[in-house]
């Protein structure tokens, strides 16, 4: 072929495209029309229904706190000032009946406001409970337009199902795929992820499936800026309610008739492979080819909503969880000898380094529950970490609080960063010490696994139900 002229042949949609539409639809039976598809292969795993009702009554209590923060609510509410909708989806706590895909930005920004929703760590990291804004406010619209039609809405089970789809396909994919590594921020695979369950929950095909997918994919995607010193802020709290509102968008056009992008992660020089996915952000190398593939480490099934981690005790960003809940045991040591403290040593992994752990001055609520130390010195300092705690007037209110933080040094021990992605572990671990100016010390106080992780989860779940 001349060298002037590229081939405009159709390809097939990315395989990986094709194998999140087949999870969430069923597998092919003889065509490939939406009529052969047994919709939705069974979930069969009594852990993850069982899980799934945890997540979903954690997200909506996550939501429900994050009520009472100004900031957070006066994001709620109709796009424009008076606009009603009829069949409007709900927004929990709220009165608001909003177009489902507001309902979705608002119902994300509540789960996500106060960084106490469910979080999933590996290669990449997220908070799947993130896709629930997304399919609450459809099913909720769906439900509604059944009901106005004399049929009966959504069962509980349908949503649940939904849900722990979503959760399989973003943990999956962040299993082994550093989108942080590349710079982008991890709604990308709540968008993804959302979009997917939400044409299925509508009845759309497997080809409207595998477009609005493709869409998701080729949409550009956030940048993890805001959540990175210096520019954390707290767009963070609402890029997830933002991304499932897109991916809702996303599933309306394809069930609409909107066309897919069949090689929207392969198509060579245009593809986000090669766009987004080519170049790792510190130090601006360029990826092999073979890199810049995702890597599906398992089959999508039910590993993610089995295994995901629960923040229980503290909304604390998961890679500080552990330092939190060793200073809180060392504060009534330390307490009543602050001022003769010289220095404190928080041994960490890798991970919590690169995200969390930051000096000089903290802008804004975002910015403090995203330092380790500003966690790791209130928790020594008040026995306890609450949303509170980030807030602009307690933060002005003690200085002591960033005289602590002066004191801190951080470590990393190479084998809390093995045991992190080590996946018969998945530890998230951290020591605290604190050392006096009279030579003496502390105990080394070492907690491996948060008690919102599933090594921990006969503890976590009595602890969750009754508000701890």
């Amino acid at each position: 072929m001349n060298a002037n002229v590229e081939s405009n042949v159709r390809p097939d949609y990315d395989p990986e495209i094709q194998a999140i539409a087949d999870y969430v639809l069923g597998p092919p039976i003889e065509s490939d029309t939406a009529a052969d598809y047994v919709r939705g292969r069974p979930i069969e795993s009594d852990t993850a229904w069982r899980t799934a009702r945890h997540c979903l009554m954690d997200a909506l209590g996550c939501g429900l706190l994050a009520l009472d923060f100004p900031d957070c609510t006066r994001h709620l509410g109709p796009s424009i000032e008076g606009t009603v909708v009829p069949n409007g989806a709900r927004v929990p706590g709220t009165a608001y009946r909003l177009d489902p895909e507001k309902a979705a930005w608002d119902t994300g920004a509540l789960i996500r406001w106060l960084d106490f929703n469910d979080t999933w760590l590996a290669a990449e990291w997220g908070h799947p409970s993130d896709n629930i804004a997304g399919i609450l406010a459809i099913a909720d619209h769906l439900s509604q337009r059944k009901a106005a039609a004399g049929e009966s809405g959504l069962a509980m089970h349908a949503l649940m199902d939904a849900m722990i789809r979503a959760y399989e396909i973003q943990g999956v994919i962040a299993l082994a795929n550093s989108f942080n590594r590349v710079g982008l921020d991890h709604v990308v695979l709540v968008k993804v992820a959302t979009t997917a369950v939400a044409t299925a929950l509508q009845g759309g095909s497997r080809e409207q499936i595998m477009a609005a997918i493709s869409h998701a994919w080729v949409d550009g995607q956030s940048l993890r800026t805001y959540r990175h010193s210096p520019n954390t802020g707290p767009r963070k709290s609402w890029a997830a309610g933002d991304a499932g509102a897109r991916g809702l968008r996303l599933a309306q056009l394809a069930l609409r008739g909107e066309p897919g992008v069949p090689s929207a992660l392969s198509a060579s020089q245009w593809g986000f492979y090669d766009v987004l996915f080519a170049k790792s952000n510190r130090d601006q190398q360029v990826r092999h080819p073979a890199d810049r593939r995702f890597i599906l480490q398992r089959e999508l099934g039910s590993y993610v909503i089995e295994n995901v981690l629960f923040k229980i005790s503290y909304p604390a960003e998961f890679h500080a969880q552990t330092a939190v809940e060793a200073a809180v045991q060392l504060h009534s040591e330390v307490a009543s000898r602050i001022d003769a403290i010289d220095y404190i040593e928080i041994t960490t992994h890798e991970s919590a380094i690169r995200i969390i752990s930051k000096s000089g001055e903290l802008n804004n609520p975002a910015d403090r529950d995203h330092c380790l130390q500003y966690m790791t010195a209130v928790a020594l300092l008040f026995g306890d970490l609450r949303a509170e705690h980030y807030d602009d007037a307690f933060h002005a209110a003690h200085p002591e609080i960033d005289r602590l933080r002066e004191r801190i040094t951080v470590t990393e021990d190479e084998q809390y960063s093995q045991d992190y992605l080590d996946p018969d572990k998945r530890s998230i671990a951290n020591a605290v010490q604190v050392f006096f100016n009279d030579g003496s010390a502390t105990e080394w106080i070492e907690v491996e696994y948060p008690i919102g992780h599933p090594q921990r989860r006969d503890e976590g779940i009595p602890a969750r139900d009754q508000g701890v």
